[in-house]
């Protein structure tokens, strides 16, 4: 195909700068496009029917590879719909290459079909937009297409890493005819080499010499992927310098009875001497955004005196905290190695080796000990009701070692972090944090499961699952997905947050009852289903639901509302007496 020889050489493009995964949904505008994917020999290709749920498959995908995955679309409408994800992807920091077919410009508002204005059209929630060339007859528009397709991946990779946009315009004819093959020519290669920033050792020294000056030292750990190398790091810090390691569910600093994993709990409506107590003179966080309110209205209501942010770019100021006073541009777990080594080692030539006051560290684990009698007791005092707690609760307890566990947003995901995972059991945790909608969910840890032989788990609540079932629509349900389902027939959230749950309109305006079961979806998507209403029945289908098998399973865990509300009030009781009780 002479003609769309630049655009058949994109594949090949791809292929050579690492790219092995693309998702593609149908159009005929795109097909250029999509065949040039689909006949190259080294890329692999997944279809998805909906946009919007292929815009966050991609993203599961690369939430797992860490490398980018590319996406593929018609003109008009489709392209929006890729935009949930785009944004989610943004904020999370994952790397998406956008290719939007489209018509040539100069039949914008011309009453032609699926003609929409895409040129940045994802505005500001994508590092950065191309416009290719509709016509590629003269060399420079080649080249230019060449030399941006070689930017785009490179932009997608470069810290901060995330979605890139490249809008294709395309005319005519979009198919080859029967004696013409696709040939993907030599194509040229640019490659970006990433910096790497290293401190002027003046402000190495002033850095250390500041650790030194403070001597209630905290460390808080954002969203974070799983990496065993940084929880050795964070727990060498916390052993060795008395530093509490704060983190949550989504930072993969799971329960190993050193970090402090339970802050949501005992941090709710602290008094000033308690607050005082636990105020850091100097903080380092790290990592994306964090989960709890709680937490955050902690640092800001007493905000640390110090406040280190380490992040590979300074390209933006996180200040959430509103007490940040030095920016470190690096990668957090080389720092914090070359951190510690270098701390040591100036306390060798000061001939102070002992280890640092270990006095700050057991105030936040005395209250985090405390917060975690605390929910578990809520959880024993529900008599062995079913209810999404205790599922989850027992969910977790059961999930296989060194799996991948993918938390919906809205409640699942507090659940699961007021109950935490065992370091021991390697789990992987994602979430889609960067965002926090319920939109994508189910298409993510489908993104997740393609991506590896490992179980994938996803916790998700009926309102996100019936929002994003399209996800199981389209093509093969990965045999090694595992869904819990909890359906307690409504957004269970707002029930429980003091606003909507003291109006008249809570169950129809806000959480929207359905009635739905998910059984039909199940049989269509042809995934193993089962419901279970009772705990001990739970229990007794975990083992099976967790074993290998041919096929998907879904397991859907049917809770009563009222019953769910009723034990999360309690446990609201609660934390207002622990707070009294806690012996700092």
């Amino acid at each position: 195909m002479p003609v769309l020889q630049p655009i058949v050489n994109i594949a090949e493009l791809l292929s050579q700068k690492g790219i092995t995964d693309v998702v593609v949904s149908p159009g005929s505008r795109s097909a250029p496009l999509t065949l040039a994917v689909a006949r190259h020999p080294r890329l692999r290709v997944r279809v998805m029917a909906d946009e919007r749920s292929a815009g966050f498959v991609a993203l599961g995908m690369a939430q797992q590879s860490r490398n980018p995955v590319a996406i593929i679309c018609t003109s008009g409408s489709a392209v929006y719909n890729l935009a949930p994800a785009v944004v989610e992807a943004y904020f999370q920091r994952i790397p998406l290459l956008l290719l939007t077919a489209d018509r040539p410009h100069e039949w914008l508002h011309q009453q032609d079909g699926q003609t929409i204005d895409q040129v940045n059209l994802f505005g500001s929630h994508v590092k950065r937009s191309y416009d290719l060339p509709a016509d590629y007859s003269h060399p420079d528009a080649r080249w230019f297409i060449e030399r941006s397709l070689n930017e785009a991946v490179n932009l997608c990779r470069l810290a901060p890493s995330g979605p890139v946009h490249i809008n294709v315009p395309l005319r005519e004819p979009f198919y080859p005819t029967a004696d013409e093959r696709y040939q993907y020519e030599k194509v040229r290669l640019i490659d970006s080499l990433p910096a790497q920033p290293t401190l002027p050792p003046e402000v190495w020294h002033e850095l250390l010499n500041e650790w030194e000056r403070n001597e209630r030292i905290l460390l808080a750990v954002g969203q974070l992927p799983y990496d065993p190398d940084l929880l050795t790091c964070l727990q060498q810090i916390s052993e060795e310098m008395g530093v509490p390691i704060v983190g949550e569910i989504v930072s993969n600093t799971a329960r190993n009875g050193l970090f402090i994993t339970h802050s949501d709990t005992f941090l709710s409506g602290l008094d000033d001497a308690l607050g005082e107590s636990l105020r850091p003179d100097l903080l380092i966080t790290l990592g994306n955004s964090f989960l709890t309110r709680n937490l955050k209205t902690f640092f800001r209501r007493f905000p640390a005196h110090r406040h280190w942010h380490i992040q590979p770019t300074v390209d933006r100021i996180n200040d959430s905290f509103q007490s940040l006073t030095t920016l470190i541009p690096a990668e957090p777990l080389p720092f914090l190695q070359k951190l510690v080594a270098d701390l040591d080692f100036q306390r060798f030539l000061q001939g102070d080796e002992d280890d640092a006051s270990h006095e700050f560290l057991n105030q936040w684990q005395t209250a985090d000990r405390q917060a975690t009698r605390l929910v578990y007791q809520t959880i024993a005092g529900s008599d062995a009701q079913l209810t999404d707690w205790s599922a989850v609760q027992t969910v977790l307890d059961q999930l296989p070692a060194q799996s991948i566990l993918h938390l919906a947003n809205s409640m699942p995901v507090r659940y699961a972090n007021l109950c935490g995972v065992d370091q021991s059991l390697q789990i992987q945790v994602s979430a889609n944090r960067g965002v926090s909608g319920i939109d994508g969910c189910l298409s993510t840890a489908v993104g997740a499961a393609l991506m590896t032989d490992r179980i994938v788990t996803l916790l998700v609540g009926d309102v996100a699952f019936f929002y994003d079932r399209n996800a199981l629509w389209s093509a093969p349900v990965p045999p090694n997905l595992r869904i819990v389902l909890l359906n307690n027939d409504s957004g269970h959230i707002f029930r429980i947050i003091d606003g909507p749950s003291r109006q008249p309109e809570l169950e129809t305006y806000f959480e929207t009852p359905h009635g739905y079961t998910a059984r039909n979806t199940a049989d269509d998507a042809r995934i193993s289903y089962q419901i279970c209403t009772t705990l001990d029945e739970l229990r007794s289908l975990l083992p099976d639901f967790f074993a290998s098998s041919p096929q998907a399973k879904l397991l859907e865990i049917s809770t009563d509302k009222h019953t769910n509300q009723d034990q999360f009030l309690a446990y609201k009781s609660a934390i207002g007496e622990l707070g009294l009780k806690l012996q700092l």
